[in-house]
């Protein structure tokens, strides 16, 4: 297993794990140019994504496969208790880590994260990428190539098919992907969530907030699903987690 990393600026570690399409759609580069000064931030691609090592299919429980990586990285690289910033399908994978090796991690920042396993509204869309992924905006299109070259379009299908057998195994509608499970979570945890995401199934941001009653919740009025890249909200989402950050380093 190969797996590619950006390394960049010097200080306390703060690691970034990307979200389903992997890095380039969701760019970090706003928040390297502030905090890099006095943190380094490592951002690695997961198997199957960039130049890491390819891979056939992504099975249902890649979330759970991604967090044993991620710790493997982490131990490879001598990064020790960093704060973990994790978007859409990488902050599943930060509360997981910080549920499963609490001694790994001192904090999460957990952006645009997913509680139920179910997501019926999301499932057209899933579908349709399934269908055609060449249906995405020319520019989503150019950033995946940037990233995956002209494997995008497997990286684009591979990920809408996981969630749909995700989906498909869940016991009920309201099944996380905690097992019930994170409100034991004892580390310090904030939540970004953008009010407008599309990936958000009604009722969900409140069942996270019922299930990390401790954490830290930071809702961006005109976030979608990527606030920490979205122009009209990047630079505020980087001072709220500056703070947050801040105060967890000391």
């Amino acid at each position: 297993m190969c797996i590619h990393y950006r390394d960049a600026g010097a200080g306390s570690p703060l690691v970034f794990l990307h979200g389903g399409w992997g890095y380039e759609r969701y760019p970090f580069d706003r928040q390297i140019a502030s905090l890099a000064s006095r943190h380094r931030i490592v951002i690695p691609d997961r198997s199957g994504y960039g130049k890491s090592s390819p891979i056939v299919e992504l099975p249902p429980d890649f979330h759970r496969r991604a967090m044993k990586e991620t710790v493997l990285v982490l131990d490879r690289l001598g990064i020790e208790r960093p704060v973990l910033w994790g978007h859409s399908d990488g902050a599943i994978i930060a509360l997981l880590l910080a549920l499963t090796r609490p001694d790994a991690v001192s904090a999460a920042i957990v952006e645009a994260t997913h509680f139920y396993k179910r997501k019926p509204s999301s499932r057209a869309f899933f579908e349709g990428l399934i269908a055609d992924p060449v249906s995405l905006d020319a520019d989503v299109a150019a950033a995946m190539v940037r990233d995956h070259g002209t494997a995008w379009r497997e990286v684009v299908v591979r990920h809408s098919r996981a969630w749909h057998a995700i989906a498909d195994a869940a016991a009920s509608d309201t099944d996380d992907f905690y097992d019930g499970r994170l409100s034991e979570i004892g580390l310090p945890v904030l939540v970004v969530h953008g009010a407008v995401d599309p990936r958000t199934e009604p009722g969900e941001l409140a069942a996270l907030r019922r299930a990390l009653p401790t954490a830290a919740f930071a809702i961006v009025p005109e976030g979608r699903h990527s606030p920490h890249s979205q122009r009209a909200t990047a630079d505020d989402v980087t001072r709220i987690a500056e703070q947050f950050i801040d105060r967890v380093c000391g």
